[in-house]
């Protein structure tokens, strides 16, 4: 050993090697940077690296040979070593290559996020991906963050860059919830393309330490795994709005769109140069997106400290105002002094910025909630004109439509909205539920489980109707259940299972749920939960459930409006006590104006007969 260790001192097989290697770095770090500059895939960067390695063995076997002294002949011992060394090299470089191709592992450059897999080709035709070629889906971007602690500030990026490129002509964007759908989970591309019909994809990542941020993004078409571009970007917190304009727009620049108006100058608006307002306004966000309910104080705390900061930070009066608007689903007793919050700050909102459509969506939640019916619709319909791609805006509109008898109408803007958004988990609760309605149990299910799928808690009120209609009553009573708990804040624990067993048990049962519910409200409750009106029409108990709602105020009247327009809802619309009930509520005043509902036909203004058929749904 100790003459083969000086045959390689004599020959410097360790210079050649460091040499070589050196050399290879530094050829690799210009190639870096040119592909950088030109957009060029990752494989020919992969490509070299594949070949420098196979080089490294040749040039070490030709060293050996051609020393410095020139000596041809070699011992079996080493003829034994260099052959081992062969050969494990290329066994090595055969794995690797392999591995790479079956995983297709990515990096992000300058990071050590994970990305998504490579996506295979597929196996035939039907496989391949139906997109148009301008479409894409924004990822959540990933949390590189020392303390990994800014996933609220990663994904406000994300989101932000999302519903910039969303106001794009020609277009195709995906929706933030379908999108943010794949957090975490490293989905093949393919996969995500053919759940969202896109072409395209970007992810990226965020490190924020301090004051300063690096987003790193690339853009890949779902199809094949090539990279069509990729760039790192380094600033302060009051530059992330130039950082994901300049994004923004290498999106639209590479996918060769076509700019027009203000967008020619400016893609991502600037809502606040208040670095720590905006960072307060994404925290809150992140628990409205979540609809975690039990957090809502906490983010309105947090806009309201943003809002210390910047009073003209619109974008965050609007947020508030939504906030406030869906409060009383979560906190029923906050029901008269959410909605006179969620009016004030709609109203400064929309004297600051008048085109945003938030506010204007939040104040059509509150009128509905009011019995304002008119005003509501009147509100829904201007945030529409404003930006009839607002998800949140469409999702609301669809069920304001349906809850107020316009079940087609309705139909038609949740298809829209699954159109852009095909993972929204209400959505798809919604459009379940009225596929349901119509005896469509086969397209009901696949939308109601899809919805179950994406985490949706309260699921089990859309799910029971297809248990029951395929015979399953245990496992509709389980469903119907657990939904009533979720919805039904502020009710005792045991009263959902109770509800449910009446509403599918036998006359017993559905005595004792009525008891039970008898005793809830003999307790006066502040705030009538939407579940009670919803579990009474459900149990057949018509003249309390209208009486309730006539006479108190509900913290959510979405659980149990679509039942008036349902097919069971015809027994409900024949008692006289119903004709009263929408007089009252001011329905007719609405209907005078926006026209009689699906099943409805108009007797005289303000006076409609109700008791025909349910209209056929879509």
């Amino acid at each position: 050993m100790s003459g083969f260790v000086q045959r390689l001192k004599e020959r410097k097989l360790v210079q050649w090697a460091i040499a070589y290697v050196a050399a290879g770095f530094a050829l690799l770090q210009g190639i870096d940077i040119v592909a950088q500059r030109f957009g060029w895939p990752e494989s020919i960067e992969r490509a070299l690296i594949v070949a420098l390695a196979i080089g490294f063995f040749v040039t070490i076997v030709l060293a050996w040979y051609h020393g410095e002294r020139g000596a041809q002949s070699v011992t079996g011992t080493e003829l034994l070593i260099l052959t081992l060394l062969l050969a494990i090299g290329g066994g090595a470089l055969w794995k690797f290559a392999g591995a790479e191709k079956e995983m297709g592992s990515e990096s992000f450059s300058g990071s050590h996020a994970a990305t998504h897999g490579k996506p295979q080709r597929p196996e035939n035709d039907s496989d391949t991906i139906s997109a148009p070629h301008k479409s894409i889906a924004v990822l959540p971007f990933t949390d590189l963050s020392p303390t990994h602690d800014q996933e609220y500030f990663s994904d406000g990026m994300a989101e932000e860059i999302l519903n910039a490129l969303a106001k794009v002509k020609d277009l195709k964007v995906a929706g933030r919830t379908s999108s943010f759908s794949f957090k975490g989970k490293n989905d093949d591309l393919r996969v995500i393309g053919k759940a969202l019909t896109v072409a395209n994809v970007l992810e990226g990542s965020v490190r924020k330490q301090g004051e300063k941020v690096r987003i790193t993004a690339q853009l890949i078409q779902a199809e094949d795994g090539y990279h069509l571009w990729s760039e790192t970007y380094d600033g302060d917190l009051s530059d992330v709005f130039a950082l994901q304009e300049r994004i923004a727009r290498a999106v639209t620049d590479q996918l060769k769109l076509v700019l027009e108006g203000e967008q020619q100058h400016r893609l991502v608006a600037v809502p606040t140069r208040d670095a720590e307002a905006y960072s307060l306004y994404l925290q809150a966000s992140g628990i409205f997106n979540r609809r975690e309910g039990p957090r809502f104080a906490e983010a309105i705390g947090e806009l309201e400290q943003a809002l210390k900061l910047d009073p003209k930070f619109a974008r965050a009066h609007a947020r508030l105002a939504a906030i406030h608007a869906l409060e009383p689903v979560y906190v029923p007793d906050a029901a008269a002094s959410s909605f006179a919050a969620a009016e004030r700050e709609a109203a400064l909102a929309s004297e600051l910025d008048p085109t945003l459509a938030e506010p204007y969506a939040a104040l059509s939640i509150t009128y509905g909630q009011r019995s304002r019916y008119v005003d509501s619709r009147a509100a829904m319909e201007h945030a529409l004109a404003l930006d009839p791609d607002d998800i949140n805006t469409s999702f609301w509109a669809g069920v304001t439509y349906i809850n107020t008898g316009y079940t087609a109408k309705g139909c038609e803007q949740l298809d829209r909205v699954l159109a852009i958004d095909p993972l929204l988990p209400n959505a798809l609760l919604w459009r379940g539920i009225q596929y349901a309605h119509a005896g469509d149990i086969d397209r009901a299910e696949v939308l109601l489980r899809r919805a179950a799928d994406v985490g949706l808690l309260h699921v089990g009120i859309g799910l029971n109707l297809v248990f029951a209609a395929r015979g399953n009553t245990a496992e509709a009573i389980k469903s119907l259940a657990d939904g009533l708990r979720v919805l039904g804040a502020g009710l005792p624990a045991d009263l959902p299972e109770t509800i449910a067993q009446g509403i599918y048990g036998d006359a017993a049962a559905r005595e004792r749920a009525l008891a039970e519910i008898g005793f809830y409200l003999a307790k006066r409750p502040e705030a009538l939960s939407g579940s009670i009106p919803y579990s009474l029409l459900r149990l057949g108990d018509y003249a309390q459930a209208i009486a309730l709602i006539t006479e108190r105020v509900s913290t959510n009247i979405a659980t149990f409006f679509h039942i008036f327009w349902s097919p069971s809802g015809r027994a409900v619309r024949a008692i006289p006590a119903f004709k009263a009930f929408v007089e009252k509520t001011g329905l007719t005043a609405l209907w005078d104006k926006y026209g009689a509902p699906d099943a409805c036909r108009r007797v005289a203004k303000g006076n409609y007969d109700c008791t025909s058929e349910t209209a056929p749904q879509p």
